[in-house]
């Protein structure tokens, strides 16, 4: 069976807002900051930081005082980040016309994060989502799903409006 995503509108509470505009600046925080480390290595001496090396300096920066914030996001949402971020390298390596990753910006009013389904953290029942350190959100589900789907991941988006989906 080939996968298929699906378009939900979540209704967060205020409390749940906060935490969703944490996760978006700290994925974002976390993308420019190892994307500049990848610049300066790679200007240096011409190698790359792999993800598994950037994940484990990220374990390490997150036991820092300085960074201590990033413990109350989703930890999965971070790695995925710079999952996204080592598939941008290799597609500017592999394919030139891909264009060189790009810092993101604070400015831009369109978020998004990625999580994936661990031991059942994220589950979609009786117009609920259960996304980890957030909590059940309230879903707009306009459609069925088949009974045999398998959640595999969820990626969580605001609008320029305000929307989330």
């Amino acid at each position: 069976m080939p996968n298929k995503a699906y378009k939900f509108r979540l209704y967060p509470t205020p409390a749940q807002k906060i935490l969703l505009a944490k996760t978006f600046g700290c994925v974002r925080l976390v993308y420019n900051h190892w994307l500049d480390r990848k610049i300066s290595q790679y200007k240096e001496d011409q190698t790359t930081l792999s993800y598994t090396s950037c994940a484990k300096e990220l374990t390490v920066l997150k036991k820092t005082e300085e960074y201590a914030f990033l413990k109350e996001v989703d930890s999965i949402s971070l790695q995925q980040s710079l999952r996204h971020l080592d598939q941008a390298f290799k597609n500017f390596f592999n394919q030139p016309k891909k264009g060189f990753p790009r810092f993101k910006s604070k400015r831009n009013r369109k978020n998004s994060y990625s999580t994936v389904c661990v031991n059942q953290n994220i589950l979609l029942s009786e117009g609920y989502l259960k996304l980890p350190k957030i909590g059940q959100v309230k879903v707009k589900q306009h459609r069925e799903i088949p009974a045999s789907y398998v959640l595999k991941s969820v990626t969580v988006s605001q609008s320029p409006s305000g929307k989330y989906h």
